[in-house]
């Protein structure tokens, strides 16, 4: 305890004022004495954490205002200085506490107690203040946008509130820090099991990280969790995904880790966007082409060289098979379906959106009792999601209107009108 000799203790003058100018009872003086310097402190306090506030933090605010950097206006926005203020009459407190209550120790060893305490939560809140002001400023940082800065952030933040409150209860309990420690040591299977997600969390995160597994701004799906849309943040615990119905989904972080989820940043990264659709034909419809559909199919520019080659090679065939005029059947012929598979092969490739150097086919799948589906498997360059459903919608929209010109039909299923019509 600090010991002040009595001609530096205001409590002195007070005495005087109390009970021989006003000649009140010692006992009354007594009250009257400490309710008096715990106003006058107050009011120390009060002005010193105003001036505090009015010239320092607000000269420091208009300075940084005026820089041309951006980080110190992280500092001014997240109120960094003016909880630092908070400061200024707890150590005020500490230093005049004994010189004003000379009279009173047990007020002067509270009053000390008390604002040790004060400082060190203020402490706290300014050093994760702090560390949020660092979390935003390195989250516009281009090579570190994509990292996931805010998990270690939250791990410094639990490791300030973690060795703040072991300061503070060494206060109250009177122990030394390394006390607490030690008991903590004894309880690590407790708190693991408490800090699991935390630590599972941050573990996740790390690696996440390291594999570069996932990004703020990635496109995600995670059926298990109902989540198909935009990672918005990546913490300690969560990660959120604003999925494409503009609801939010939140997955624990180490579900990344242990759950399967599909990433479509590589569709973004490769310069495409697959189309993987068929179209079900009817093939009660497949024909052979007749002389009139050849001549009409030439009248299209994208199938035109490849009607007359093909022409070419079957009548080159045709010539050196035996009775090529009497038996049809040993002849080769061009099919309705053949020729517009390869129209539609000609047309994608003539796409402006389609990519050209991507994979990019018309093929037969295995037909089934909906007919044979023709499948169109190419890569559009709109990678957006409004401009890439153009595309496809644009593309077949064409196929499906022109399948006719081929005396194709496509394969429906029956209505009731089908069988009201099929009874008449």
């Amino acid at each position: 305890m600090i010991q002040i000799e009595k001609k530096y203790n205001i409590a002195l003058w007070l005495d005087k004022w109390f009970i021989e100018d006003f000649g009140l009872d010692p006992m009354l003086a007594l009250y009257l004495k400490l309710l008096t310097l715990i106003v006058v402190l107050f009011i120390i306090c009060t002005l010193s954490w105003y001036l505090t506030k009015i010239i320092i933090v607000r000269s420091v605010h208009k300075i940084f205002l005026k820089t041309k950097v951006v980080w110190d206006d992280v500092l001014v926005e997240k109120k960094v200085f003016e909880k630092m203020a908070y400061l200024v009459p707890a150590f005020i407190i500490v230093l005049v506490a004994p010189y004003i209550f000379g009279d009173f120790p047990k007020v002067i060893e509270y009053a000390v107690f008390l604002s040790n305490i004060f400082i060190i939560i203020v402490i706290i809140r300014s050093t994760i203040t702090l560390l949020s002001v660092f979390d935003e400023i390195l989250s516009h940082i281009v090579i570190l946008a994509d990292k996931p800065i805010t998990t270690y952030i939250q791990v410094l933040k639990i490791g300030v509130y973690f060795i703040g409150g072991i300061l503070v209860l060494s206060l109250i309990l009177g122990k030394s820090p390394f006390y607490f420690l030690g008991a903590m040591g004894a309880m690590t299977a407790i708190l693991l099991l408490i800090f699991k997600d935390t630590i599972l969390g941050f573990v996740a995160s790390i690696q996440m990280s390291v594999y570069d597994m996932v990004r703020v701004g990635d496109w995600i799906s995670m059926p298990k969790y109902d989540a198909d849309g935009d990672v918005m943040s990546i913490n300690l615990n969560t990660v959120k995904v604003q999925n494409w119905d503009k609801t939010i989904t939140t997955i624990p972080t180490y579900a990344f880790i242990t759950d399967s989820f599909k990433n479509w940043r590589g569709m973004n990264d490769s310069g495409g966007r697959r189309i993987n659709r068929a179209i079900n034909l009817k093939v009660s419809s497949f024909k052979f082409c007749d002389e009139k559909m050849l001549s009409q199919f030439k009248k299209y520019k994208l199938i035109e060289d490849f009607i007359i080659e093909n022409e070419n090679d079957v009548k080159k065939f045709n010539s050196k098979m035996i009775d090529n005029e009497i038996d049809s059947v040993n002849n080769r012929r061009i099919t309705n379906i053949g020729v517009f598979r390869i129209y539609a092969e000609k047309y994608i490739t003539a796409h402006p959106k389609i990519n050209e150097n991507m994979t990019l086919m018309v093929r037969q799948l295995e037909s089934t009792s909906k007919g044979l589906p023709l499948e169109i498997y190419c890569f559009t360059s709109e990678r957006e999601w409004i401009k890439y459903e153009s595309v496809v919608s644009n593309i077949f929209d064409h196929l499906y209107t022109i399948i006719s010109d081929f005396e194709l039909e496509v394969f429906e299923e029956p209505t009731g009108n089908d069988f009201r019509n099929f009874i008449r």
